[in-house]
Formats: C-alpha cells, structure tokens, sequence
C-alpha cells in the first residue's frame, strides 16, 4: 500500500467564461521513504495538485472527479473539521510564497510553537525547545535572539527557512514541499534537501517536490512526475525520465536547463513540438525599447557604490546604548561600467537584496553614497531631483505576489510608470506598447485584461520584469528575477534580457542564488557573505578559480544536473 495514491484526479475552475480544467486525470503514488519531483512550465499545475491534496484549493476551485488516499485512507472529501486532523499532523506542507503564509502579527516563536502544542503532546516549555532545533536545522543563524522577531524582519531566504520548519513541527508522515528551495542560496539549499532526504530515510517518511529547479530534481528525488497544462505526460524514475526521456516536452525542459560547467552565448531553447513557445528575435532598433534618451559623455562607472553601511534595528529602546542592531551591509563598495552585468551571490540574509533596495533609493544608508553617472543619489534631497533618475533606474523585485497590486489590471500596472514619466503621447500609444512588452515576455496582450491573482507565480514575474523594462531604463537591478520561472521560460526571458543589453547598452545588477545562471548573464561577480563583499572576480575566474575560501564553499555545492545534453542547441 501506497503513503499517497492520487486517482484519476481532475481539478476544475468554474467561471463565467466556462470551465477551466487545471489538472485532467492525473494518477501517481508515493511511497513511504521516497521523494516524486513534479515538474513543469508554471501554471502546469503542479502546485494546484499539493493544494487538493490537503484541501487547500483557492475557490472556486473544486475537485471534480478522483480520489486521494493517504495511507490507505480516504482524505478528498472530508469536512473541514476532519482535514484540520490531517494537516499538520499527517501531512506538512511547504508553501510557495513565505511571506503570505506567514502571520506578520505574530513573531516566529509564536507561530513555530502554536504547530508544536497543536499536533504534540508536549509542555509550553519543550515546544520553545522544539522550535529552537528546529530553526537551527534549517540554518537560521542565532536561534534564540531571531525567534523573538516577526516574519517582515528576516529575509525572503529566511522566511522560507521559517516556513519550513514550520512544515516539519508536527512531524508528518508526508511533507509536500511547493517550490521550497526557491529564495534559498546553494548552501542552505544543500542543508534544506539533505534536512528533507534524512526525514524521508530515518522517519520514513514521504515527500511530493514541486519545483523547477531540475539539479534538485536530478540530485534528490527517486522518481519525477512531468506535468503540461494539466497533464501528466511522463512519470517514471528520476534516471530514466532524466537520461533517457519518451516525451517531447520533457525534453524540451532538459534541454532549457543552464549550463553549469561552461558560459554559453545564448541559453538554449528547444520548443515543444505540440506548440512552439520561442519569443520572436526583437529588432531593437525599430522599436520603442530603443528609442531612449540620448547618453551623457560621462566616461566613468555607470554606478558606483562607495563604503555602504547600513544596519537595522532589531531591539528598539528609548535609550541608545540598549537598542540591538543587525549590520546588513558592512562598507561595501564596487563599480558597474556601462554596458556591464554585475552579478551579487551569497546566502540569504548575507545583504545582496540590501545593497539593490540602497541603489534603487528604497534604503537610505547609514553611511556611504552611491553615484549614477558621477551623480551622488545619496545627496539627493527633493523627489523632483530623483524623478529624471528614478527612469532611468528599474528593480525586479523578488516576490512577484506583493509587488504588484491586487486591484489592478496588468495593462493598467505596467503602464503606471509609461504614464507616471509621460513617455507615451496618447492612450492608444499605451496600449499599444503595454501589448507589446506583454508579447515579448510571452504572455500576449490578452493577459492585460487579467489581475494578478489569475496568474501563476513565474507568470507574475514576468509581468514585473515587463513593467520594469516599460520605463525604457538604463540600469536594470534584478533581484533574483528568474526564481520563481520554470526553467523554458527562464530561457526565454534571459535571453530577452541578453537582447536587450547587446541592442540597448543595458546595465544590470543582477542578484541571484542559482549559480549556473550568474555564470552565464554576469560579466563580472560579487560574492557576499554577512553584509561583507568578500571577493570581486571575473565570472570564469570565479568559478574556475575562486580565492575567497567562502566563495570555493559556494561553488563546490552548486547542483549538478545530469540530464540529456544532445538535446542542447547552441547558438
């Protein structure tokens, strides 16, 4: 007997426009002790098949036909009351979006030891104690002072690593991990998948990963599940789906995969045969991306970051000497020259996002400045100063669920800043880029009618990253743009980029944590660890031969992916 058999399960989504079948028919089963990779495009419907499982479908989504058994036991279509027994206790669940899942009324302690007390026969006392070797296993430095905190003041990285244990309290005998690994640095990664392979071999216990990330896929799982708009079109082993795949699309998805061991000019497309999905060439010089303001003569560093400190509060008190403080960025300097992508690497929490929020203006330093083509942004006093700047300077945020608003339709949201700079002279001007930037990030003009919360979490980044590109800037800071895209569209969109930068002399900062796509958008890269820049190194310097002893650490733990490689086109 199966941990989990799902049968022929389908998942509807009733509306007045019809009936949208997320998932048709899907079957598989997990046993106790193995870890099933399910991978896909987003909005394939990978995260929508952990939330039936647990009865945590967003209405008016419903199970219309199938079955979930776990253990032997019928859970889809049990009441309310009946699955609370479930959740938790038998089944943990690792949620995509840290942030919304996170009460930010209530510090962490609270929220870790409310799972303890509600699914263990244990003390107040020993659900503190529980809780604190909790987050020490999943790398939350500092457990007794950081379990006091709230959830808005750790990192994206750090609330993932919160969410987690969380997941794991109640000690389930079934972990469903949805992206768990997304906003997480190749170290604590490491640590958070070997955390989940022990559970799985010491407790026995079983674990669906939804992901993209394929050299997680590759390294941790026993059997991989490939889901295409809704279908299950291949499940079998991890080695054989991987090395010797049947379908056409799960190739496709090998193939898109970045390359870790050398820096390609381009990343590697290879479309489904059932329907192409590559973005047409853009001819940036016809186009309104390339019709920008003329340059200065300036002949220095684009951006110029010069001893940036910054520290937060983590204690307030009327009296100085009792206030706490967390040194998130400790004098960092660097330079990025026109024309450049700088890479930012480091665990989360080591300040990476810091530095991006100091540059944009969103942070003002303690100490230190920032220069943009020689202009101090930090002596900058009045927004109508900043504003001519502000154009020229766009942040790709990383969490795509809270940077856009809800209310808002997408055509009305990326085209606020092209009406905010007056950069268009009529609407139907607007329209008409807002359908093309829609197009060029491969979602279409239909998607500007939509809000937010019908799309999938990569589609949303897609979205942000054609808002950021509606101001026609000069600097692009990326902060990890590709983490939530699978990895076709992650091709798709960093190629975009690469276009953009050849055509319009784009500079980027680009932060992320996956190592073989620093490799190959950055030229040159920084790498972080507690607020510090340990090291500035050409990128294959870098990864060829790193001089930092941190930096050699961060390297030898990127995933390797041992997928189908014939399949790779080149450019």
């Amino acid at each position: 007997m199966s941990l989990l058999e799902v049968k022929n399960l389908r998942i509807e989504y009733p509306s007045r426009h019809g009936i949208h079948a997320a998932v048709k028919s899907l079957s598989f089963s997990i046993e106790r002790g193995e870890i099933v990779g399910v991978v896909g495009e987003s909005g394939a419907g990978k995260s929508t098949v952990g939330n039936a499982v647990i009865d945590l479908l967003s209405p008016p989504g419903r199970i219309a036909s199938g079955e979930v058994y776990l253990d032997g036991e019928k859970v889809s279509g049990l009441t309310s009351e009946e699955m609370r027994s479930v959740r938790g206790s038998k089944i943990g669940f690792i949620f995509q979006d840290p942030m919304t899942s996170l009460n930010p009324l209530f510090t962490v302690e609270q929220q870790l030891t409310e799972t303890i007390l509600a699914n263990l026969n244990v003390s107040a006392e020993e659900a503190v104690q529980r809780a604190l070797t909790l987050m020490d296993q999943v790398g939350i430095p500092e457990p007794q002072l950081r379990i006091k905190q709230f959830p808005h003041q750790f990192s994206g990285g750090m609330r993932q690593r919160v969410v987690i244990a969380i997941a794991l309290a109640g000690e389930p005998e079934l972990i469903i991990a949805d992206e768990p690994t997304t906003a997480l640095d190749v170290s604590i990664q490491d640590q958070i998948l070997n955390l989940i392979r022990e559970l799985c071999i010491q407790r026995n216990v079983g674990c669906m990963l939804v992901t993209h990330d394929m050299g997680v896929v590759s390294n941790v799982t026993d059997k991989v599940a490939v889901m295409y708009r809704g279908d299950l079109v291949e499940f079998g082993p991890t080695g054989k789906v991987l090395g010797d795949p049947d379908h056409s699309y799960t190739r496709s998805l090998i193939s898109a995969v970045p390359r870790s061991d050398v820096k390609l000019e381009r990343f590697p497309l290879v479309s489904y045969i059932e329907e192409a999905h590559e973005m047409e060439p853009l001819d940036v010089k016809n186009h309104w991306l390339g019709q920008s303001e003329d340059q200065r003569g300036y002949s220095g560093p684009l951006l110029n970051v010069e001893n940036v400190n910054l520290r937060f509060v983590t204690k307030d008190s009327f009296f100085e000497s009792r206030r706490e403080y967390v040194q998130a960025s400790n004098n960092v300097s660097f330079e990025v020259h026109e024309g450049e992508t700088f890479g930012l690497v480091g665990e989360s929490g080591s300040g990476k996002s810091t530095i991006a929020r100091v540059i944009a203006g969103l942070y003002p330093p303690n100490s230190g400045r920032v220069t943009f083509e020689g202009i101090d942004l930090t002596a900058l006093k009045s927004e109508k100063e900043r504003r001519p700047l502000r154009r020229q300077m766009q942040m790709v945020f990383q969490n795509p669920y809270t940077s856009m608003n809800p209310r808002m339709k997408i055509a009305d949201i990326i085209s606020e800043p092209i009406r905010f700079h007056k950069l268009a002279n009529s609407e139907g001007e607007i329209r008409q880029i807002v359908n093309d930037l829609l197009d060029h990030v491969g979602l279409g003009k239909m998607a500007g009618v939509k809000y937010p919360h019908e799309f999938s979490g990569g589609q949303r980044q897609r979205i942000s990253i054609a808002r950021a590109l509606a101001t026609r800037p000069r600097l692009l800071i990326c902060d990890e743009p590709t983490s939530a895209l699978d990895v076709s569209v992650q091709a798709q969109i960093l190629n975009l980029l690469k276009d953009l930068q050849d055509e319009l002399n784009l500079t980027m900062l680009f932060i992320s944590h996956d190592l073989p796509v620093i490799r190959q958008m950055c030229d040159r890269i920084g790498v972080m660890q507690k607020g510090t820049l340990l090291e500035v190194s050409p990128t294959e310097q870098l990864f060829n031969n790193p001089q930092h002893e941190y930096s050699k650490h961060l390297v030898s733990l990127m995933p390797e992916f041992t997928g189908l490689r014939e399949y790779v086109k080149t450019a």
